[in-house]
């Protein structure tokens, strides 16, 4: 509790007691011993609040149930807090008074506005909540976001491994489909009794092609990833860095390859955020088949003078499939893509699909269609460094190198080689010739 919640409990103390002693004549709940721990002043709140059909009309026509059950609350873990705990704002003397009732829009703005309430307590989950894509969706406007209450009964929570465990169900409310994919998956019906938070955590959730911690939640299952896929796939450790493991292991999907726009300073890159920047360029650059390469260089240039001396923009390329339904459509491992040519071959599917991205305002990529040939220019090649498959993107001044590479690696030996023997010749020519003048 707060020193500014713990002054207006002393403020209100008198009155709440006084509030409590009028309703000791009554039958109060503090007749039930179950309820014996709760105190005088939470038992007068429940003389009207324990009374299941109370409620109010807000102001958008919605009823807002006022009705706390009052055993699991005297078991919750907010009970040690009391009433006054989340309601300092509440003068006793006046409330439920007529003409005293507070002016509530809607459930869904009480419910944001709550959620301040929670920040005095848990400041460092509210930290984590900020940062992640449900609340960027709520900053937006968004209606269906979850916020604290969605998950959380503070009347009746018991533990917060309790309240961690989030039913599935109000995930279904935005997710229907992914849910339905993933029900039918190896993940779900293994037997393992997996649910969303296992892999997409519960308050930091970021969407689910930012950054690489999807990855990391799949090897702290699988730890032996790593060392099973090096027995068989040449550099593995390559692949798994700019491969999505749904790119193989939901072998019906379709796949495409991702240049994500990063931010570096010094030693340290990350996912670069913008909108208004991004979407002008893309719109105005794209033509009708996407960005091209020498597009794609210069918005990278003029995102870079942007940011300053100091820092450059970039683009890391990724294959992953295209809609979150595939990602959740995996199969079991022997079904698994292990095929090289599916990727390594001239005109391979999964390259003929390009997209340039950015993490856009409400923490979702925003993404433009790229000319496949994005992958094959020479402006490109600075750009999408480290992300090249043989016969997949066919850069033709990089074959050229390879080429060029590979015959210096024959030729260069075998040059130095013959003028080896051909000196050696000379030489021994030139001895003999010396020895027959003698």
């Amino acid at each position: 509790m707060t020193s500014s919640q713990r002054s207006r409990l002393a403020a209100s103390w008198a009155t709440a007691l006084a509030l409590a002693l009028t309703l000791v004549s009554g039958p109060a709940l503090a007749a039930d011993p179950k309820d014996a721990t709760l105190s005088r002043e939470d038992q007068a709140c429940l003389e009207c609040h324990a009374k299941p059909g109370l409620r109010k009309t807000l102001a958008n026509g919605e009823t807002l149930p006022l009705y706390i059950a009052p055993q699991p609350f005297a078991e919750s873990r907010h009970a040690r807090e009391g009433c006054e705990g989340c309601h300092s704002q509440i003068d006793t003397a006046t409330h439920g008074k007529p003409g005293n009732e507070q002016k509530l829009a809607s459930k869904r703005s009480h419910a944001v506005e709550s959620m301040e309430t929670c920040r005095d307590c848990h400041q460092k989950t509210m930290k984590k909540y900020d940062d992640s894509v449900h609340w960027a969706l709520v900053k937006t406007g968004s209606a269906k976001a979850p916020l604290c209450a969605d998950c959380h009964n503070p009347h009746a929570t018991k533990s917060t491994k309790e309240a961690n465990a989030a039913d599935d169900a109000l995930c279904r409310q935005c997710h229907e489909k992914v849910t339905q994919a993933f029900t039918a998956s190896v993940h779900g019906t293994d037997g393992e009794n997996l649910e969303c938070k296992d892999c997409h955590r519960t308050h930091d959730v970021k969407a689910a092609t930012v950054g690489d911690h999807l990855r990391g939640q799949c090897l702290s299952c699988h730890k032996e990833t790593a060392a099973t896929h090096a027995s068989w796939l040449p550099n593995a450790g390559r692949h798994l860095e700019a491969v999505s493991c749904a790119a193989c292991h939901a072998p019906n999907a379709t796949r495409r390859v991702d240049l994500r726009i990063h931010e570096a300073r010094g030693e340290k890159a990350a996912e670069k955020v913008g909108v208004p920047q991004f979407v002008q360029f893309t719109s105005s650059a794209s033509g009708k088949g996407g960005l091209d390469g020498r597009a794609l260089w210069s918005l990278l240039q003029d995102l870079s003078r942007g940011n300053g001396d100091d820092s450059r923009t970039f683009v890391r390329g990724r294959l992953e499939v295209q809609t979150g339904v595939e990602a959740h459509s995996l199969a079991a491992k022997g079904k698994a893509l292990k095929d090289c040519a599916t990727c390594h071959r001239k005109g391979a599917a999964a390259f003929q699909s390009v997209t340039v991205s950015m993490i856009g305002a409400d923490g979702r990529p925003l993404r433009q269609g790229a000319s496949q040939g994005i992958l094959n220019s020479v402006e490109s090649i600075g750009s999408v460094a480290g992300f090249y498959a043989i016969g997949g993107t066919r850069i033709k001044l990089l074959d050229a190198l390879l080429v060029m590479a590979l015959a210096g690696g024959v030729l260069l030996p075998g040059a130095h080689l013959a003028m080896k023997v051909i000196s050696a010749r000379r030489r021994k020519a030139a001895d003999q010739r010396t020895s027959d003048s003698d």
